[in-house]
């Protein structure tokens, strides 16, 4: 399956440094790997600094969203996202920690799933989330909940306030 029937967008995110450096430079190679392991960046956001969420003491975090075409299945493009995670140093251990790298999938071609086992679509929490909800805009303005049909101005206006800002 293509991007062609709608986008497949994934969310980038780091908030602690890793052995490629700063988190910002951690995505970057997290992007390089992805492209080494056949996904392509058909359009990517800015990179954004925003403060945890929810809040706590940990780094702030940088995140960016792209929009990707693979002929993987929602499935297998998660157990890639995760290996990438992975080789990058990343181990799971409580919900909202303080992480190397995070790789979410956002959505894939508007598919609305609630399997109990592999890929939730669109991801769950993605309306809460100003640091997906920004760069999503940025790259795709009238992407709309693939389950609700929101556009992202409602989403934004409905977000938890967050402090986040646009990295130049």
């Amino acid at each position: 399956m293509s991007a062609t029937e709608g986008g497949i967008y994934i969310a980038l995110g780091a908030n602690l440094p890793s052995d490629h450096g700063s988190p910002q430079k951690t995505l970057e190679a997290a992007a390089a790997m992805l492209v080494e392991k056949g996904i392509v960046i058909r359009r990517r956001s800015s990179w954004w600094r925003s403060s945890p969420q929810p809040a706590s003491d940990q780094p702030d975090f940088i995140n960016g969203i792209f929009e990707i075409e693979t002929s993987l299945p929602p499935d297998e493009l998660l157990q890639l996202l995760h290996q990438v995670e992975a080789a990058f140093g990343r181990v799971r251990r409580q919900r909202w920690e303080a992480r190397v790298l995070d790789l979410d999938l956002i959505d894939y071609c508007g598919r609305v799933s609630g399997a109990p086992v592999g890929a939730i679509l669109p991801h769950p929490r993605l309306q809460d989330r100003l640091f997906v909800l920004l760069p999503l805009q940025e790259i795709a303005p009238n992407w709309r909940h693939p389950a609700t049909g929101a556009g992202l101005e409602t989403l934004i206006s409905g977000a938890v306030p967050l402090n986040i800002n646009k990295l130049m």
